[in-house]
């Protein structure tokens, strides 16, 4: 059974960057889309970077261009890679993992294995 943590969030203020990581435990992440979303508060849970097994990525129109997701199979992690951040970035980030098997989605409810999250504050 796979486990994920979340790290790297933190306070920055607008125009900063951040990089998150996803570390795994229990399992592989080899054969499982690794996926970031946010939460604000008061709101549901949001995609916001999906990245495939063979690296193929694709992200929420409010960060393309700003955020990078990628992975490295071999230290088991994942990671969120934020630039020009904004105030409306300001969220919870979980990273959640899909069986490549099942085939690409972009639906909270499709991943697993959320961690307990990482708070990302963009605030001057």
């Amino acid at each position: 059974q796979v486990q994920l943590v979340e790290s790297g969030g933190g306070l920055v203020q607008p125009g900063g960057s951040l990089t998150l990581s996803c570390v795994a435990s229990g399992e592989t992440l080899n054969g499982y889309l690794i996926a970031w979303f946010r939460q604000a508060q008061g709101q549901e849970r949001k995609m916001v970077a999906v990245i495939t097994r063979g690296g193929s990525t694709n992200y929420a129109d409010a960060v393309n261009g700003r955020f990078t997701i990628s992975r490295d199979d071999a230290r088991n992690e994942g990671y969120l890679q934020m630039n020009s951040l904004k105030p409306e970035d300001t969220a919870i980030y979980y990273c959640g993992v899909r069986r490549t098997y099942l085939g690409y989605s972009e639906r909270e409810v499709d991943y697993k294995a959320w961690g307990q999250g990482t708070q990302v504050t963009v605030s001057s």
